[in-house]
């Protein structure tokens, strides 16, 4: 399965973007990272649907969409696998997590997620986000692997 990273905003050297890189560098499925800005100065709900019509554009045709939102979902990485291994089997070529900006992301973005998923009830600063999505997609990928490194 193709593995899509949608975000806003261009990451920066630092401990988050190593953090991120190496659990990427342990993802054996192929693995794309999309950096969006917009270069407009744009602010509120103007800045929101700019940002939505970005990331929306880059979903490929047909791939499953899950959108990481505070009001989202808190799953398990077990169900969270099961979930992307059903995508699988169905044949969706691809899924694609979404990061919304700053301000959070548009009503349009929600409603096309095919799940909303959700961190927690705490707030994180969105470059950390990354490399904690990061490990649970390399932690989906043991787990249909049947390998040991996610334990119960």
């Amino acid at each position: 399965m193709k593995v899509h990273l949608i975000a806003i905003g261009r990451a920066k050297r630092g401990p988050e973007k190593e953090l991120f890189d190496h659990y990427v560098s342990r993802i054996r499925w192929p693995f794309t990272l999309h950096e969006l800005e917009e270069k407009k100065a744009l602010s509120g709900d103007a800045l929101k649907q700019r940002e939505a019509e970005l990331l929306l554009s880059a979903v490929p045709v047909g791939a499953a969409v899950i959108a990481l939102d505070e009001r989202g979902k808190a799953m398990g990485s077990l169900d969270l696998s099961s979930k992307v291994q059903a995508w699988q089997d169905e044949g969706r070529p691809a899924v694609c997590f979404i990061i919304g900006g700053a301000d959070g992301l548009h009503e349009t973005v929600r409603q096309r997620a095919d799940l909303s998923l959700s961190f927690g009830k705490l707030t994180w600063p969105h470059m950390l986000v990354r490399p904690m999505l990061a490990e649970q997609i390399y932690r989906c990928q043991q787990i249909q692997a049947g390998h040991p490194y996610h334990r119960e």
